[in-house]
């Protein structure tokens, strides 16, 4: 029987901080990611700067007691709703784990979280071309009217 459990992570243990590098390193290979892994300074810095950033929300999805995917979140606000507001920024599920339904929990726990803390709504961007479209159209996720768009300025 397999079992899958999603847990908010908890920086203090010790599974909890590799889970994160290991998944996160894993993303960032995909061509979905930056298709190269994260540079040696970010993995060595990402977990003392994620427990520093009051507004992180970061959940574990764990098959089988292994590190299989996550979710890695930030609270942001609303104006127009004067509500909080949980962005995915990143929702990652490892090659081999993939079609057991690991993504779909990750973004169930999610929204569990945002109900809870009463946000207003869920956000997350996708690129055009990824193939967890499908998924985040299928769990409710719309593109809105208008349309929005996300854009980025790199600051050296």
């Amino acid at each position: 029987m397999n079992i899958l459990e999603i847990s908010e992570a908890d920086f203090s243990r010790e599974e909890h901080r590799e889970a994160i590098i290991k998944i996160t390193d894993a993303y960032a290979h995909d061509p979905m990611g930056l298709g190269f892994p994260l540079p040696k300074s970010a993995k060595e810095k990402l977990i003392r700067e994620l427990e520093k950033f009051p507004l992180s929300l970061i959940f574990i999805a764990f098959y089988n007691g292994e590190a299989a995917g996550l979710a890695t979140c930030f609270y942001g606000f609303s104006t127009f709703s004067a509500a909080k507001i949980i962005n995915i920024h990143d929702l990652a599920v490892l090659n081999e784990y993939r079609g057991k339904g690991i993504g779909s929990s990750l973004l169930a726990a999610v929204e569990k979280k945002a109900k809870y803390e009463l946000c207003c709504k869920i956000t997350l961007e996708v690129r055009e071309d990824n193939r967890a479209r499908n998924l985040y159209e299928h769990v409710g996720f719309s593109y809105g009217e208008p349309r929005m768009y996300f854009m980025s300025k790199i600051i050296q």
